[in-house]
This record gives C-alpha cells, sequence and structure tokens, in this order.
C-alpha cells in the first residue's frame, strides 16, 4: 500500500510514512526513505562524519529501510546516496517535520502573513547544533489527494517529494539545501486521484517565462533601499498634493538599440530624467505583475507577488521604484483583482476544484475578458488578494495601487444580459462580497501603509467610491472621472461649427465633481482598438488638429482633479498605441510635436507651483465658473483657488477656430493681470495670435458677476491662463 502511494505520487501524510517512525510493537525506531533510483543508501549522523549504517533496500523502487534502538535513535542525519556511479549526499526533508508546518498558525492573523507564510520562504533551522539552511514551500490546496514539489532540484519528478498535508488544506515541506534561484512548481492529485496540470506557486515571488513559467525562489532581503527620505515626505494630505501621473506601458515605451524593451535598470535610466524634464509627479505602471501573455498588456495577470521577469529581476524592480523615490516622482501601480486567465499551470480549477473562482459561470466567468471571477465571499481567496495588495507596498515600497475593472467586481450583471446572471440575497445586482472586500482592501492599505493612495477605476455612478468605508463608502483615495473622460472627447471629436450645441458636455462634469475624489484620466484604453490617437480623434486640418489637442490639455489641466495621461499624449503622438512597439520618438524632429511636449511640460509646472491649481480640487471654495454659459462661441472661463485664498488663476478656453478680438474677461481685485500661458503661443506650434500685450490692467466694469475685467484678443482654439501680478 505504501509503496504504491509513493510510486504514484499519492501520498499526503509523508511525515507518518517517511523519516523516523517509531514501532510500538517492537519498541525502536525505523527509519525510511524513499529515493526512486538509489542503489544504496547510507545513513549519517549530521553532528559526525562517520556512516552510521547502511539501509536496506526494501524496494528496488527506491524504498529503504533500517531499524535503531530507542538507546540509538532519533538523531539528526543526513543520507549518502549511490545511483549507480553517481553519489550525492543530502538531509532528509522528513525529519523536519515542525519546520515544515512553521507559520501557518500565524497566517488568520492578518493578510500580510499570506506572503510571509506561503509560497517558497527561504530559513535557517538548528538541530542537533547543526545549522540547516533550505527552502520551506507552502501551498493552499484543500481538496486535492497529494501534492508534490517538483523542480530542477528532483528531475519534475512528482513521486520524490511528497508534501505533507496540514489539517487546515495547506501542503507543507521544508527541504534542506535549497536556495535562492531554485525552480519549481506543484504535482497536485484531484479528489479521483487524477493528476492536474504542473501548478505555478500562487504566491511565488519570481517565475520563468514560457515555456515552463516555473516559480523561482526569491530572496526579498537582500535590496538595500535608498530612499527614507522620500518615504518621509509623503506622509501629507494627497487630496491637497499636486498630482500629475503619466500613465505608462513598460514593454513599449521605448525600445533599446537592439529593438528590445527596456530593463528594470535602463528604464530606471531613460524615464526619470524625462519625466523630471516634463515635471510629472507620479509614473503609474500598467501591471507588472507576472502575466503568460503580453497581449494582455498584464491585465490577465497570474503572478500576483511577481513583477514580470521579461525586465528582470525583482530587485531590479526594486531599484526602478527607488531611483524615482530618490528622484522625488511617486510610482503607482495598476492591480487586477477583478479576474484571471484560465492558462492551465495558474489558479483555474488549482486543485481539482473551484478554488480560487466561483463556482456558477454565471458568476465566476466574465464574458468580455475569457476569465475567471475571483470568488470574492470566500475568505481565502479575499486573504489571498489583500495579501498580494499589501506585499507590493511592503516589498517594494509602492506608493500607490490603481485597482482596474471596478465596475466589474460591483455589479453582478456587468456585461450581462437577463438570465446570464444571478441576483444577490436581496434580488438586486450588487455584489456584497466584491464590496466588503474592496473595503476591507482599503482599510488594511490605509493601516498598514497611510502615505499610500489606492485609485477605483470604476465607470458607473455607483455612490461612494473615494468615500470612507465608516459611512458606507468603498474607502478609496481617488476615483477615475470617466464621465468627464467620455464627455469631453465627446465634445473635442466635434467639427468646432458643431461644438455649441454640445456645450454642456464641457460643463456636466461640475455638476457632480464634489461627489467624489476624482483623476481626470485620458488612458491608454483612448487610444486603442480603432479609437484613434489623441491627436488624430481631433477634427479639421492640421494646425486645428493640433490647435484642438493644446486646447484640450489646458482646460483639462484647469478643471478641479487630478491629472493622468498616457504615454505618448505628451509628444502628440500620431498612431495608435502599438503594445509591441515603442512610441513614435522619431516625431519630436517635428516643430509640432515638439511644441506639444513643451506645452506639457509648462502645464505641469504651472499646475505644480501654483497651489491654485491643485490644494483646493476637491473644495467647493476652489472653484468657480466666470462664464459657462457662452456656447454661442464655445468659450468658458473660471477661476482656480487656493484653499487659504491666497492665490488665483483665470483660465479661459476658446473651442472655435475663430479669435475672439476685445474678449471681456471678469477679474476678483483690480490690478494688472499677466498671462502665464497661453497654448497658442508659437513655442507650442501655435499661432501666437496677437493678444494684445501679456499683461492687462483691469478696468472698473462689471463682467461675469466681477467688478473688474481685463481685455485682451482670445486666441482660436486655446486655452489662456491669467494670474494677478
Amino acid at each position: 500500500m505504501l509503496l504504491n502511494e509513493l510510486n504514484e505520487a499519492r501520498c499526503g501524510q509523508p511525515f507518518e510514512k517517511l523519516g523516523w517512525i517509531y514501532d510500538e510493537n517492537q519498541a525502536r525506531w525505523q527509519l525510511r526513505t524513499w529515493l526512486p533510483g538509489a542503489t544504496e543508501v547510507k545513513v549519517k549522523r549530521l553532528s559526525g562524519k562517520k556512516a552510521e549504517k547502511t539501509l536496506i533496500c526494501v524496494s528496488d523502487d527506491g524504498l529503504f529501510e533500517q531499524a535503531f534502538s530507542a538507546e540509538e535513535a532519533p538523531f539528526s542525519y543526513s543520507l549518502q546516496v549511490k545511483y549507480n556511479k553517481d553519489k550525492v549526499e543530502i538531509i532528509d526533508p522528513y525529519q523536519f517535520h515542525d519546520e515544515a508546518y512553521g507559520g501557518l498558525a500565524e497566517l488568520k492573523h492578518q493578510a500580510a502573513n499570506i506572503y510571509r507564510t506561503l509560497g517558497a520562504q527561504l530559513m535557517e533551522t538548528e538541530i542537533d547544533g547543526v545549522k540547516v539552511k533550505g527552502v520551506r514551500f507552502a501551498v493552499y490546496a484543500p481538496s486535492a489527494m497529494s501534492v508534490s514539489l517538483i523542480g530542477d532540484f528532483n528531475f519534475w519528478d512528482g513521486r520524490r517529494h511528497p508534501m505533507q498535508r496540514s489539517l487546515c488544506g495547506h501542503w507543507v515541506l521544508f527541504v534542506p539545501g535549497l536556495d535562492v534561484g531554485a525552480r519549481y512548481k506543484f504535482e497536485l492529485k484531484d479528489l479521483y486521484g487524477h493528476c492536474l496540470p504542473h501548478k505555478a506557486d500562487p504566491v511565488g515571488f519570481y517565475s520563468d517565462q514560457y515555456p515552463s513559467f516555473a516559480s523561482v525562489v526569491y530572496d526579498h532581503s537582500q535590496y538595500q533601499w535608498h530612499d527614507s527620505d522620500w518615504q518621509v515626505s509623503q506622509l501629507n494630505n494627497k487630496l491637497e498634493q499636486p498630482i500629475s501621473i503619466y500613465e505608462l506601458h513598460f514593454a513599449s515605451w521605448k525600445r533599446n538599440a537592439h529593438g528590445h524593451s527596456l530593463s528594470y535598470r535602463e528604464m530606471a535610466d531613460e524615464l526619470i530624467p524625462y519625466l523630471l524634464d516634463l515635471n510629472y509627479t507620479h509614473v503609474e505602471l500598467m501591471p507588472v505583475m507576472e502575466h503568460p501573455f503580453s497581449g494582455s498588456w498584464g491585465y490577465q495577470p497570474l503572478g500576483l507577488f511577481a513583477p514580470t521577469s521579461r525586465f528582470g529581476s525583482a530587485d531590479d524592480f526594486k531599484y526602478f521604484v527607488d531611483k524615482c523615490h530618490q528622484a522625488g516622482i511617486g510610482v503607482i501601480l495598476d492591480w487586477v483583482p477583478a479576474h484571471f486567465p484560465s492558462d492551465s499551470h495558474g489558479l483555474a480549477r488549482f486543485d481539482g476544484t473551484p478554488l480560487y473562482e466561483y463556482e456558477d459561470p454565471r458568476r465566476g466567468w466574465h464574458p468580455d475578458w475569457n476569465s475567471y471571477i475571483y470568488d470574492f465571499g470566500r475568505d481565502t481567496v479575499r486573504q489571498f488578494l489583500v495579501a498580494s495588495a499589501l506585499y507590493w507596498l511592503d516589498h517594494f515600497h509602492i506608493d500607490g495601487l490603481r485597482v482596474d475593472a471596478v465596475a466589474s467586481m460591483l455589479y453582478w450583471d456587468y456585461s450581462r444580459e437577463d438570465g446570464e446572471w444571478v441576483p444577490n440575497l436581496d434580488g438586486g445586482n450588487h455584489n456584497y462580497e466584491a464590496i466588503s472586500l474592496l473595503q476591507w482592501f482599503n482599510r488594511e492599505v490605509y493601516e498598514h501603509y497611510p502615505h499610500a493612495m489606492t485609485i477605483a477605476e470604476e465607470s458607473t455612478a455607483y455612490s461612494g467610491v473615494s468615500r470612507p468605508t465608516y459611512t458606507g463608502g468603498l474607502g478609496f483615495t481617488f476615483k477615475w472621472n470617466m464621465g468627464w473622460m467620455n464627455d469631453s472627447l465627446r465634445y473635442m471629436e466635434k467639427e468646432p461649427v458643431h461644438r455649441k450645441y454640445h456645450h454642456n458636455d464641457l460643463t456636466f462634469s461640475m455638476v457632480y465633481h464634489y461627489n467624489e475624489n476624482f483623476i481626470l484620466s485620458l488612458s491608454h484604453d483612448e487610444v486603442v482598438h480603432g479609437k484613434q490617437s489623441m491627436l488624430y480623434k481631433m477634427p479639421g486640418d492640421e494646425w486645428q488638429q493640433a490647435a484642438s489637442l493644446r486646447a484640450y490639455m489646458g482646460y483639462m489641466y484647469a478643471h478641479p482633479g487630478k491629472k493622468l495621461n498616457f504615454m505618448g499624449t505628451e509628444i502628440a503622438q500620431s498612431s495608435e498605441w502599438n503594445h509591441d512597439g515603442q512610441l513614435d520618438w522619431w516625431l519630436l524632429s517635428f516643430d509640432k510635436h515638439r511644441g506639444q511636449q513643451n506645452l506639457i511640460r509648462d502645464l505641469n509646472k504651472l499646475y505644480c507651483t501654483d497651489s491654485a491649481m491643485y490644494d483646493a480640487d476637491y473644495d467647493h471654495t476652489g472653484f468657480e465658473w466666470l462664464d459657462y454659459g457662452n456656447w454661442e462661441n464655445s468659450i468658458l472661463s473660471m477661476i482656480r483657488k487656493n484653499k487659504a485664498q491666497t492665490s488665483f488663476v483665470i483660465a479661459t478656453s476658446s473651442f472655435t477656430p475663430v479669435p475672439r478680438d476685445n474678449f471681456r474677461i471678469g477679474v476678483p481685485e483690480g490690478g494688472e493681470y499677466e498671462v502665464v500661458l497661453n497654448t497658442d503661443d508659437e513655442k507650442y506650434w501655435g499661432s501666437g495670435y496677437d493678444m494684445g500685450g501679456k499683461v492687462f490692467t483691469a478696468e472698473y466694469v462689471e463682467t461675469n458677476g466681477k467688478p473688474y475685467s481685463i481685455v485682451l484678443n482670445l486666441p482660436p482654439l486655446s486655452t489662456v491662463f491669467i494670474k494677478k501680478r
């Protein structure tokens, strides 16, 4: 019976059958070891040099035994093993019972213990005065009949390292002698004894690429951080800080001289000076969590605890983050708890059952993305996901997590027709389990990492996304303003002559702006799948397209809310984003594209250096319409003010190619006003239309509800920023 279990790799309790076994009937110890292919085995005390005894070969398949008296045993030991002509010495894993189970009792105390206990944990133990280094493996698979550790170290043979099943459904084993770089997977058999596809470690810290997708033992303790000054500086209120985000797809930003994507370290050298030059405050990385298919852009991840090895090691990624922080740039990661792909080496039917996903496909399968949906009501899944979030903040010093596809988590009927979804207990479409998960996620993040921010990509009118959980909100710091994005782009895509009939598309956002802490986002989703680049969304001839884009950028920066732009917008990329290529950097040889880059640099500078542009983004005192009703001329005017009411900026946008001479703008005070930024300036490839000067004296003429006003020539297709001198 035992021999069959071992030979068929379905031994679920190896500690009861291998190593030291006490024979009560004989009142003696028996040492049993299982070494397929071995021809001779001798046992040696770890604390001595001489072999104690030669074990008896019970079966040619590799089972060896030897009896010891109660006075002789047990003792810690190594095995001298002969495989035909080859000889090796190993320390038997099956004498390390307590080490294998170490940490499991702590799993329920907090989510972070998931990544401190499960997966492949480097450890050192002492037995009989001898220090033994190795790796403790632990994986959750409660419905498996058996689990074996496989890897290069055992010829990927599931018979050689059966794992021990714990009472709570975890499988554990401590393997002496293994170290950093060891490649491994798990071989599982389901309840019926059927062998499942070899599985990568769900809590693996590093992994190989195709075709092996093997997990790799990794040491997170080696990297030395140098960002302590940054960490201290981040203990502030994010709502009152300037946040201008550069969204980046790592593989397609720029290629090196060999045509390959930049590595993490190369990106640190190339990207950071670029962001500093353009005055961005943060970079947001589309998912760098390990994912099997590059064409998913990272949004089909399987390694929620591993930065992709496509661009280097985990320490290389730490280096990138560290260098960003030393330069004063925050790092935000896209994080995907909404779904996972069905690749056989991944989480799908992990132990032969829907361990991570909802069993009913009406709840557990995304028709849009052909991927599984996590079971948000299962405690082990919830811990797994929250642990992943904490892991990135802990080991990689990440400043924020942007949660993808939140809307798909909140609603059972997301992208489903009637009959394709199951209502909640109250008969509604809200997924209470996902809602409570997101609330718990945010509470855990802010409790352990109060300097961090969380951002929701949520496309519906769900109430309270960025409101505290104690008020019933989801608890996010920010929410992407998808409504503003859709409305404003729909407006800009209209021919200027028709824009006046859609004026409310630009003004409606302020009706609901204070309901959430919004980020104005122009993301990668807007420049793919036939949607055209931002430049080519704009109508008209070449000049009008560029001018409309510049005016739109000015309007975006004037509008309350933090900012996010996808890479390429800053150079007026003409083609759609291609994840297999790179940005069209050659465009910067043309004045038009250099002009757009100059504009973004100056907009970011104005935005970051004047508190009127950011510190009251979510306070009613920070914004005032001067004129929102000039639909006939497609003109908007607003005032941005800081919280202290000591600084204000007036922004006026004109969305037709017609100059407006002698245009009067109301101002709150008398004195001189100067133009601090004009998107029609020649340095931005604008027309340089004569505004009648750059400094204007206020007249005591009531306009726009203000006692004073200035008169200027408003350039065509422009946004103009004015400040009191």
